[in-house]
C-alpha cells in the first residue's frame, strides 16, 4: 500500500506541475494565434521575426509539457503494475476474487481502453506488442499477461480463447494459462505455438498509423461480450487514440458472408494464425445460446445448427439492465 501511496503523491505533484505549466504557456499560445491571423495581411519582416520567436518558445514549452506528461503516465503504469502483482499474489495464495460475467466484460473493455498509449518521438522505432506489432519470436509472456490461447474443448473442438498467463515452464517450454472466463475456471498447459501474447500498448493513429492493421486485413478478433476469438476482417481503422477498430466477423448467415460492423478495441484483433480459428457464424456461436440472438444474429439464425456454440458466450443471466448495474462486486481493477 505504501508503494502505491508514494506514487500517487508523485502523480498528484506532476499533475499540478502540468497544470501550472499550461497556465504559464497559455499567453504565448494566444499571442501566436493572434499574430498568425495578423500575418495573413501584414507581411512585414518585423512581424514574421516576432512570430518565429514565439514559435520557438512554443516548441520548447510543448517539449517541456510532453516530458511532464510522460512522467505522469509512467507513474500511472507503475501503480497498475503494483496492483497487478498484488492480484497475482492473491490468486497464487488461493484468494482469487470471483467476478460476475457482466463485471468481467466491463473490466476487459476498460482494460483495453486504458492500455498505455505509445506516442513515438521522431525517428523512434515502434516496439513489439504495440498495436498490431507482434511479439518478438523469443518473447516469453509474464505471469498476469493476457494472451489468446488455442485450447481444445471436451468435444474435441479447438477455439482461441482469452486467457491469463500463470507461468511459463522453461523446462518443458510450455505455458500454464487460466481461462479468463470465471465460469469455466479451467487451467490449460499449452505449447508456445498455441499462445499469442496480446498488445501491451495502444498505437496512436495520429503518429504511428503503421502500427495498426491495414483495412481489409484478415484477423482473429475477440467477439464483443465474449471471451472467444473469431475470424474477421478489418473494415475501418481507429482515427484517434480513443477509437476502436470496426470489424466484420465471418458469418455465413448473411448474404455477403459477414456480420454488420462491430467495434473491437485495439488490444483484441490479432494476426490470423494457421492453427484453428473459430469459423462459421461468429454471431450464432456468440449469441444463440445467450438469449440475445435477436440483438446480434440474423433473422434466419433460428434454423442454424448450434452444435459449435462454445461455453465462453455472454449468458442470458449476465445481460445487465438498469435494474442490475454492473458495478456490483466490481472494484474497477483494470490490471488485466
Amino acid at each position: 500500500m505504501l508503494q502505491v501511496q508514494e506514487r500517487l503523491k508523485s502523480l498528484k505533484s506532476l499533475v499540478c506541475e502540468i497544470e501550472t505549466e499550461r497556465k504559464r504557456i497559455e499567453p504565448n499560445i494566444n499571442n501566436m494565434i493572434r499574430l498568425t491571423k495578423m500575418a495573413s495581411e501584414d507581411k512585414s519582416p518585423a512581424l514574421n521575426h516576432k512570430l518565429k520567436t514565439l514559435y520557438k518558445i512554443g516548441l520548447q514549452d510543448a517539449l517541456q509539457e510532453e516530458t511532464l506528461i510522460r512522467q505522469a503516465l509512467s507513474k500511472i503504469q507503475d501503480i497498475r503494475n503494483i496492483r497487478n502483482e498484488r492480484r497475482i499474489q492473491a490468486r497464487n495464495a488461493g484468494n482469487k476474487e470471483t467476478i460476475r460475467r457482466g463485471a468481467l466484460m466491463k473490466m476487459l473493455q476498460i482494460s483495453a481502453q486504458t492500455l498505455p498509449l505509445f506516442v513515438s518521438k521522431p525517428g523512434e522505432k515502434i516496439p513489439h506488442l504495440c498495436g498490431s506489432i507482434p511479439a518478438d519470436t523469443s518473447y516469453i509472456a509474464k505471469p498476469g499477461d493476457m494472451v489468446a490461447a488455442l485450447v481444445k474443448s471436451e468435444e474435441g473442438e479447438e477455439n482461441w480463447i482469452l486467457a491469463e498467463v500463470v507461468q511459463y515452464v522453461s523446462l518443458t517450454s510450455k505455458y500454464e494459462v487460466d481461462d479468463i472466463d470465471e465460469e469455466q475456471k479451467d487451467r490449460h498447459v499449452l505449447s508456445r505455438r498455441r499462445i499469442v501474447p496480446l498488445p501491451l500498448m495502444r498505437a496512436n493513429p495520429e503518429t504511428d498509423r503503421q502500427a495498426l492493421f491495414p483495412k481489409g486485413t484478415t484477423v482473429m478478433a475477440l467477439y464483443p461480450q465474449t471471451t472467444c476469438f473469431y475470424k474477421a476482417i478489418i473494415n475501418q481503422l481507429p482515427q484517434t487514440a480513443n477509437e476502436e477498430y470496426e470489424v466484420l466477423f465471418e458469418d455465413p448467415t448473411y448474404p455477403d458472408g459477414f456480420s454488420p460492423p462491430l467495434f473491437v478495441a485495439q488490444r483484441y484483433p490479432q494476426q490470423q494464425h494457421t492453427q484453428s480459428i473459430s469459423h462459421g457464424s461468429a454471431m450464432v456461436n456468440a449469441a444463440a445460446n445467450s438469449g440475445i440472438a435477436s440483438s446480434y444474429a440474423s433473422p434466419n439464425v433460428a434454423g442454424t445448427n448450434t452444435a459449435t456454440i462454445t461455453s465462453h458466450t455472454f449468458s442470458a443471466q449476465s445481460v445487465h439492465t438498469k435494474e442490475e448495474p454492473f458495478t456490483d462486486n466490481f472494484h474497477q481493477d483494470d490490471s488485466f
